[in-house]
């Protein structure tokens, strides 16, 4: 990405290129300037989460807004009871790259153990199809 600090926007494409072009939460499509797309702390910053690209992902503009405090794993859980379809995988790749972040820059010690946390709960419970 180079050395320079990216722009929201720009923060924004990398992570719809990344991750696809959907909520993580309720697959509704997104894109830069259509859909009110938000860039999301997967670990919430109020929970220790760096303000890092590992962190975030892409979420429409109502599932941010309504995951509220949430955990990642109990969002999903929520997601599911009202009929969508969250991408899990997304999701645990996401807590995945920051578990790595963690190991290859050190510090962010408040979130480690919720990541660590999340990963077991997603993991575990992740849907035999997958």
């Amino acid at each position: 990405m180079g050395s320079r600090e990216l722009n929201r926007r720009e923060r924004m494409a990398v992570i719809l290129e990344r991750d696809g072009a959907h909520c993580v939460w309720c697959r509704r499509a997104i894109a830069v300037g259509l859909v009110e797309a938000t860039t999301e702390h997967l670990v919430p910053r109020i929970k220790g989460g760096p303000s890092v690209i590992e962190n975030e992902i892409a979420a429409c503009r109502r599932c941010n807004g309504q995951r509220g405090h949430l955990t990642p794993a109990e969002w999903i859980d929520e997601c599911e009871r009202r009929g969508w379809e969250p991408d899990r995988e997304v999701v645990i790749a996401a807590l995945i790259r920051l578990e790595t972040a963690f190991t290859e820059r050190g510090g962010m010690r408040r979130a480690r153990p919720y990541v660590a946390s999340q990963l077991r709960r997603l993991t575990k419970n992740r849907p035999k199809s997958v």
